[in-house]
């Protein structure tokens, strides 16, 4: 079985994704492919069949259909002719502070995001809602109007929200509110303390736990360890240094607590896929273009 990994370019560096429009007229058979961005589909017109895994989700016009991260899958035409969208993107850039305790249900961690696609069949108006937010999406990516960027990033947390209070199933592992509310002390105290070398032993206390007890709960409630959320949010930090001041990547690294040059390189490049100095650059002419 031939199996290749994709590697999905955003068309702008400040959207982590890609969306398209296409359309095929033969009867054809995608070979078996994976990508770290989540992907939806949305049938225009006409019919395909989509292999995940070990299910396949007959799609018509009008159907939408999820496939999660590194998911292994491929897709087949009819004889007719097919139109279709493809929206494919990075589901960690599309959460900040407020709204991270939610990646969880995103992650993985339990089940294959595709076992959300039962919703589609069982609630037509979420599956309309959401093929909705896809023509969004596609419109305003094409037209590029002044701000198109925030209303992206709205449609996609809509699609993320419709999902996560229509999944009757509970399919998305929901916990209690209450993991939420314990943790927030201990998310404030990152946001205060990035410029800080923040240990486990110091978030414990305020979260009341001790230290083997909190990096479990800590990670069953957020999606990521402890010292990933950390390192998440210094990076994040970083880009909008580099983006509103004047400063040199050893003074950047120095602001976020990362000055050993290195570490800073290898975490920026893990959530970037470049170098501080290359994201500046990409950012930077990209809004020069746009303004």
């Amino acid at each position: 079985m031939e199996v290749y990994n994709e590697k999905v370019l955003y068309e702008n560096p400040l959207l982590s994704l890609r969306i398209f429009q296409s359309q095929r007229e033969d009867n054809l058979l995608i070979n078996w492919h994976y990508h770290r961005e989540l992907e939806l589909l949305l049938v225009q017109s006409g019919s395909m069949e989509v292999f995940v895994e070990e299910d396949v989700f007959k799609l018509e016009a009008g159907d939408v259909a999820i496939i999660g991260a590194n998911q292994l899958h491929r897709d087949r035409s009819s004889a007719e002719r097919l139109d279709y969208i493809v929206l494919q993107f990075d589901l960690e850039q599309f959460f900040d502070h407020s709204t991270m305790p939610y990646m969880r249900y995103f992650t993985e961690t339990n089940h294959p995001l595709s076992q959300v696609n039962y919703i589609f069949k069982e609630n037509s108006s979420v599956k309309e809602d959401i093929g909705d937010c896809v023509r969004e999406i596609l419109s305003e990516a094409t037209v590029k109007q002044t701000g198109y960027e925030l209303a992206v990033n709205m449609l996609i947390k809509k699609i993320l929200l419709l999902m996560l209070r229509n999944d009757k199933r509970k399919v998305l592992a929901e916990q209690e509110d209450f993991d939420r509310v314990r943790l927030r002390p201990v998310l404030s105290f990152v946001e205060q303390h990035l410029t800080d070398r923040i240990q486990v032993e110091e978030v414990c206390k305020l979260a009341n736990m001790s230290y083997y007890y909190f990096v479990k709960y800590f990670k069953k409630s957020i999606g990521l360890s402890f010292t990933e959320y950390v390192n998440y949010r210094k990076i994040k930090w970083a880009e909008r240094i580099l983006l509103t001041k004047d400063l040199s990547v050893s003074e950047v690294g120095d602001r976020i607590g990362m000055p050993n040059m290195a570490h800073f390189y290898k975490m920026f490049k893990k959530y970037n896929d470049c170098s501080p100095k290359e994201f500046q650059k990409r950012m930077l002419a990209w809004g020069g273009r746009s303004s």
